[in-house]
């Protein structure tokens, strides 16, 4: 269960970090409206909240998120963007993902 709930915190601390730099990407480069710099503070403000929710130390769940980053990344870019990744990309989120679980689940 601990491993489940982990790997789902940081999938919403994923999609808080994405959501918080894609608005003002959407403002800066699409010509959206510079009122989305505030749902993106938000967003940013949640996202460092979230990973201070984890109990190990925050230099190894910062290692390990960067996994679980990738896979959601990955996500949105096919759910947002509308480009199905590569064989590669899956590929590449399964080594992160590996890792990811190493870092944090190995015994210590």
């Amino acid at each position: 269960m601990m491993v489940l709930k982990t790997f789902l915190l940081f999938v919403v601390t994923a999609v808080a970090e994405i959501l918080g730099c894609y608005l003002p990407y959407l403002w800066l480069k699409k010509g959206g409206s510079v009122w989305l710099l505030l749902p993106a503070a938000v967003s940013l403000a949640v996202f460092a909240w979230l990973l201070s929710l984890h109990p190990a130390a925050a230099g190894r769940v910062y290692a390990a998120y960067g996994g679980v980053y990738i896979f959601v990344a990955l996500g949105w870019l096919w759910l947002v963007d509308g480009i199905r990744p590569s064989t590669w990309d899956f590929v590449g989120v399964a080594v992160a993902l590996v890792g990811m679980a190493i870092i944090m689940f190995a015994p210590r």
